[in-house]
């Protein structure tokens, strides 16, 4: 009788092939520029045609596109990924944004840290008016740097490593900063402290002339009391 049988399947094979997918996707979504898929595999560690049937798999999926030029970058699957992860607080919040839009004239974003990262939530422009300066629901730049990431910075629980800078935002209760993520734009941004699962986030406008910056802020400080009362209701 034949004793022998077939070779077992790892069970760690499926994992293997998830990690490197989201590796993979980190890295394209990472890169200004995207990447080529021998870039992918450089980077990756893996045979050029492993990553194709990766990266055709996350494009299938919306996660990742490719471009004319043949590199890979984000795809708009990634933005319903984002919100769904902070799905109550972007819904919460929607009201308050669109309200303080219209009644400011400016466009409004609700930001979120993840990592090193602060990435744009929700975005809500006015209904009304000439123009207005407008950026991308997905769209991040690093807490180091601008309105948004001082503000997100000053949201969380103080501590020792806190900079001066982070501290008069924390205390003032805003930030303001100019040409730090945008040339030339004037940033504002009130923080909103996390609580429990929630994550810290904060309010941020972004626009051309600096007193219009001025003018937000105490309004803004308002639609951020409101949203975090109905929060932690």
């Amino acid at each position: 009788m034949n004793t022998s049988t077939a070779p077992s399947v790892s069970r760690t094979t499926g994992s293997q092939t998830l990690a490197r997918g989201l590796t993979i996707l980190r890295q394209v979504v990472d890169t200004q520029d995207g990447l080529s898929a021998t870039e992918v595999a450089q980077h990756a560690k893996v045979h050029r045609t492993v990553a194709y049937r990766i990266l055709n798999t996350l494009c299938e999926a919306e996660l990742l596109h490719r471009g004319e030029d043949n590199r890979y970058r984000g795809a708009a699957g990634l933005l319903s990924l984002a919100a769904a992860g902070h799905q109550h607080l972007r819904n919460v919040a929607s009201s308050h944004l669109r309200s303080a839009a219209d009644s400011l004239g400016v466009t409004v974003a609700l930001l979120v840290r993840e990592g090193n990262r602060a990435v744009s939530l929700a975005v809500v422009s006015p209904r009304a008016g000439t123009y207005h300066v407008a950026f991308s629901e997905g769209s991040k730049h690093p807490v180091t740097s601008g309105a948004a990431g001082l503000a997100l910075l000053a949201a969380e629980p103080a501590s020792a490593h806190d900079t001066e800078q982070v501290r008069s935002v924390r205390e003032r209760g805003f930030a303001q900063t100019f040409g730090e993520v945008e040339p030339n734009m004037h940033g504002l941004a009130i923080p909103l402290p996390g609580a429990g699962n929630r994550p810290t986030a904060c309010l941020n406008v972004i626009t051309l002339h600096e007193q219009s910056a001025i003018d937000c802020i105490e309004p803004l400080k308002l639609v951020a009391g409101r949203l975090l009362d109905e929060l932690n209701t």
